[in-house]
């Protein structure tokens, strides 16, 4: 069973890294036309300012899901050192539980209320509704309780199973 749950966070990395390249080269293109159109054509782009925004902020969210899976976020590296070893399996569910208390009331509750109250309102250049801007909130949360769980599931493998995934 651990295996299956491995292979399918090293799935869901995957998918997370290639989207978040396919966003950096859309940011770099898009942010590099914006330059070009603005100071060699004298003709800005109308659309460019709008989009690298947008891809900026479902970059950053994307990403953030990224770290969150490789334990990366603040409270496991700013607090992990100063608990003794006997002490962290129990401060990791602490921080799952609190993360999970947050996560979905801010970002999936709070992303999908958002969003329901956005669909109608449409982006000045993009002409997009605004609910597929903040989609990321509520996508990135699930993503987030998703590695949570997995994180958890993952304390309580048997020794034996932890060193056959690496």
């Amino acid at each position: 069973m651990f295996s299956v749950l491995r292979q399918f966070k090293t799935f869901l990395d995957k998918a997370i890294l290639t989207f978040c390249g396919i966003a950096i080269v859309t940011l770099v293109i898009t942010v590099t036309w914006q330059v070009f159109s603005r100071y060699v054509l004298n003709d800005p782009s109308s659309f460019t300012d709008e989009l690298a925004r947008y891809t900026m902020i479902w970059f950053g969210l994307a990403g953030a899901s990224y770290l969150f899976g490789k334990n990366g976020h603040l409270a496991i590296t700013l607090f992990i050192g100063s608990v003794r070893a006997k002490h962290r399996k129990y401060f990791h569910i602490v921080i799952n539980l609190i993360s999970v208390a947050f996560i979905s009331l801010a970002m999936v509750k709070g992303g999908l209320l958002l969003m329901s109250r956005t669909m109608m309102q449409f982006s000045p250049a993009l002409q997009i509704p605004m609910a597929y801007v903040y989609l990321i909130l509520p996508l990135s949360g699930v993503i987030m309780l998703t590695y949570i769980l997995l994180s958890t599931l993952e304390m309580f493998a048997p020794a034996q199973s932890v060193k056959e995934g690496e």
